[in-house]
């Protein structure tokens, strides 16, 4: 359990942090993807090596669902319609949760992002449509609860 402590400040603090730069400027840095996806492989590696063939592919699921996504958007309207650092930080992501949790964390933030665009809608108006969304505080904060749900029951 002990062990898991230091990965787990490593997890929330570059989440976090990806969280906060995505709302204020609409970018998810490699600086901060790249140590989450390499810091879940080597978490799983450590602690849980028997689900490392599960972290490992839960990187490959999240990335490549999200760039078939982004490449299917790009090529059908002619615009971007996710940001290739989304499709970087659901691949971390899926190095933490592994490859099972990704259709429940993907349904969960898009859901959020559902919920609260809708609700800004209602107070602001259709305005809020013509603004870029940024969805990665939706797959942080999805993450978050998958990870509490996770560790609540003992998985």
């Amino acid at each position: 359990m002990y062990i898991d402590l230091p990965f787990l400040l490593i997890y929330v603090s570059l989440s976090g942090l990806l969280l906060v730069h995505d709302l204020r400027t609409g970018l998810l840095p490699d600086k901060f993807t790249c140590p989450l996806l390499w810091g879940g492989l080597i978490y799983h590696q450590c602690c849980r090596p028997a689900q490392l063939s599960d972290a490992l592919w839960g990187a490959v699921a999240g990335y490549g669902v999200f760039a078939l996504f982004y490449w299917g958007y790009r090529l059908i309207c002619r615009q971007e319609g996710l940001g290739f650092g989304d499709v970087k930080f659901l691949a971390a992501l899926g190095a933490w949760h592994r490859w099972e949790s990704l259709p429940l964390l993907v349904l969960l933030a898009a859901g959020m992002a559902c919920c609260l665009t809708g609700i800004s809608c209602v107070r602001y108006g259709k305005q809020v449509l013509k603004n870029p969304l940024p969805f990665g505080p939706y797959l942080a904060a999805a993450g978050f609860v998958i990870g509490l749900v996770s560790m609540i029951l003992g998985g």
